[in-house]
């Protein structure tokens, strides 16, 4: 029986698995991930990053982003990019133009530096950001072009929110400080029933034109250190609304994200890095079921 090869890396401490497709997996993939991401009993990771060798001329490879709890995750910043590390680690990819193929669409990634075989840095362009309600997606009494200062009802609260599809749809509730419980807030607006597919959920506070900062609630994942997909965001959001430049440093628990939204063609640069943590072997499908 054929166990299965992984590798463990982390962008700013938001840990993916990365693993190529292979039949040892078996088809419950769900419960492949939920095991291998499982904190005391598995490897532990926010996500896994699942890698497929493509033939055609539209990108180098899919990867597919399936979070902790075995949904699928349309997109993840950070596990594309720890994704990319582990192809160039392996001798896969040069990191020049590299491709990669995800729900949201084909993104470009371009290795800067690497050292030691260890740490990564990579410059993404990810797409375009969505504004509409209906593409992020959010229910609203009317379609609208942008969701900006939107009311949203949590318990016996009202809270003011901005909502943006990044490759990921994500809430952002702008705060002067974080004194709220955000880690009791986040997940009553990532499962609300005005977001049909649920949301990540962003709580931002501006520094100044060139720095903002976040705390970040997940779906499918809870609380992380940091997020791709939850920075750009973030930043696109505080862009649309004036209260900062088009290319902001945004600080997270786990690190600093570099994010432009370039003005001539309306496309998110993120620059970040990924670290190799370790490689092991997962138990196969098949040992697994003969072992129970």
């Amino acid at each position: 029986m054929t166990d299965i090869p992984f590798s463990k890396f982390h962008g700013f401490k938001n840990d993916y698995i990365v693993v190529e497709r292979t039949s040892a997996i078996g088809e419950d993939i769900p419960h492949f991930v939920r095991s291998i991401c499982a904190r005391h009993t598995g490897a532990g990771a926010d996500g896994v990053a699942l890698l497929t060798k493509l033939d055609g001329d539209i990108a180098d490879f899919d990867c597919e982003i399936i979070n902790p709890d075995g949904s699928i995750a349309t997109f993840s910043g950070n596990g594309t990019r720890c994704a990319a590390a582990y192809l160039v680690k392996n001798g896969l990819s040069t990191g020049e133009n590299l491709r990669l193929r995800t729900r949201s669409g084909v993104k470009s990634f371009t290795l800067l530096k690497s050292e030691r075989d260890i740490y990564f840095d990579f410059e993404s362009e990810i797409g375009k950001p969505k504004f509409k309600s209906s593409e992020i997606p959010i229910i609203t009494a009317r379609e609208s072009d942008a969701v900006v200062n939107e009311p949203i009802q949590v318990d016996e609260s009202t809270y003011t929110i901005s909502a943006v599809n990044v490759g990921n749809p994500v809430a952002v509730m702008f705060v002067p400080v974080f004194e709220l419980d955000w880690r009791a807030i986040g997940p009553k607006i990532e499962n609300h029933e005005r977001f049909p597919s649920r949301v990540n959920v962003v709580f931002a506070r501006i520094f100044d034109r060139q720095n903002i900062e976040i705390r970040i609630w997940e779906r499918g994942a809870g609380e992380t250190a940091a997020s791709g997909t939850c920075s750009v965001g973030a930043a696109v959001l505080s862009a649309l609304q004036l209260r900062t430049d088009r290319k902001v440093s945004v600080h997270s628990p786990g690190g600093i994200t570099q994010v432009e939204w370039r003005a001539m063609d309306d496309e998110v640069v993120i620059t970040g890095s990924a670290e190799f943590i370790y490689s092991g072997q997962w138990p196969s499908a098949a040992s697994l079921t003969a072992k129970s």
